[in-house]
Formats: C-alpha cells, sequence, structure tokens
C-alpha cells in the first residue's frame, strides 16, 4: 500500500482496492470494506474530486494513476487571476511622492500602479523606488511619482483570464511583489492608433499565498 498524503484510511482502503482490482463497482468495494455503499459515499466523492478516481456509468471505478498534489497542481493551472485578484491601488502621475508614500502606508500596499486619466496604466512604483528618493536631499513635497515610477512598456503585468501559475512565475521569475492586471484599450489620436492598459485589479504574493492556504484547507 502507497500511503496518499491527505486521505482518510477508509479513503485510502478504497483507493487501494480501485488501484489493484478496478474497474470496480462501488458495491462491490463496499463488500470488500464490510459496509454499506451509503455509507462510502462521502468518500467516493472525495476521491472523484480529487482526480485520483473516477467512475463511468455500467463501468464503476478505475484509478488514474494521480496524487493529491497532481490534482493541486491541475486545479491551480486551471484557476485565472480574474480568481484571486485584489482591487487595485493606484494613484496618479502628478501624485507627489509624500502622499504616494503615506497612500502606501495607509493601504499596506507593496506597490503602487500610477494611472492617467481614465484608469489607465502609466507605470509602477514600489517600496524600493520610495526608499531611494527618500535617501536623498529631494523636497518629496513638490516631486512627482512619475519622475521616479517604473514606466510603460517597462512594467510587468497579467490579464484576468490568465493561468494565476504563469502569473505567479513571473512575479517570481522578475523579483517582484505583484502585478496590475489590465485589459487592453485602443486609443486613437490625430496621428495614430496605439494600445493603452486599463488597470483593472492585482495580483500580489499575499494573493498567492492566501490561495495556498485556502487549497490547503479545502
Amino acid at each position: 500500500m502507497v500511503r496518499t498524503i491527505g486521505l482518510s484510511k477508509r479513503q485510502q482502503a478504497i483507493l487501494d482496492i480501485v488501484r489493484t482490482e478496478g474497474p470496480i463497482t462501488g458495491e462491490q468495494i463496499a463488500e470488500r470494506l464490510n459496509l454499506s455503499r451509503a455509507a462510502l459515499r462521502s468518500d467516493y466523492t472525495v476521491l472523484v474530486m480529487s482526480g485520483m478516481v473516477e467512475a463511468r456509468p455500467r463501468v464503476g471505478y478505475y484509478y488514474t494513476g494521480k496524487t493529491v498534489l497532481n490534482a493541486i497542481s491541475e486545479k491551480v493551472r486551471n484557476l485565472k487571476v480574474r480568481d484571486v485578484q485584489s482591487v487595485p491601488v493606484v494613484v496618479t502621475e502628478n501624485t507627489s511622492v509624500y502622499d504616494t508614500i503615506v497612500t502606501m502606508f495607509l493601504e499596506d500596499v507593496g506597490t503602487l500602479m500610477v494611472v492617467q486619466p481614465g484608469g489607465i496604466l502609466a507605470g509602477v512604483v514600489s517600496r524600493k523606488d520610495l526608499l531611494k528618493v527618500t535617501m536623498g536631499n529631494t523636497d518629496l513635497h513638490k516631486m512627482p511619482v512619475k519622475v521616479i515610477m517604473t514606466r510603460m512598456p517597462n512594467v510587468i503585468s497579467t490579464y484576468a483570464d490568465e493561468s494565476v501559475w504563469l502569473a505567479a512565475k513571473r512575479i517570481i521569475d522578475h523579483e517582484i511583489d505583484g502585478l496590475p492586471v489590465v485589459r487592453e484599450k485602443d486609443c486613437t489620436d490625430s496621428k495614430e492608433e496605439f494600445k493603452t492598459y486599463e488597470v483593472i485589479g492585482r495580483l500580489t504574493k499575499t494573493n498567492i499565498t492566501r490561495l495556498f492556504v485556502e487549497l490547503g484547507e479545502s
């Protein structure tokens, strides 16, 4: 018997039977455990929902070869950014560095999105950016945040319909605290057409940690 983390002893016993004897019916499994099929109904549900066992009408239960970790991995890859994103915290380009620092502390975030009218993403500013400028002799009340922000198109972002896994990987790869969640908007001026990006959310390390905890609890 291979012990599977996260299963009760009875669920593990059912899994072992299905692994060695499947496909097998619910009645046959109940017989081997000297229990009624009704008593095992919730256990069957857990195993099927975990992805380790599948059920087919007139065939019975059979083993898929997946583990609990496989199932969690599959669930994470299927989750979209929109499922876990939070409300964006923004300042405008002409907000002073001082007021930006106050906003960051009051909202308790690691990164602020800097926007133009209409919520269009202009850049982002991080705690590191603000720490650097406060170490100089600059008048923080007079300096606008646009002077120190990371500007578009150098901002790393994500979309609401992107996989959470891909977005989280981007956070790790670029060693940043979070990503603005954006959607494309086509804009036209008198000379040319160009794409802009409206901020609709944020995905942070806290969102990812909360998702991890929720998966553990479920």
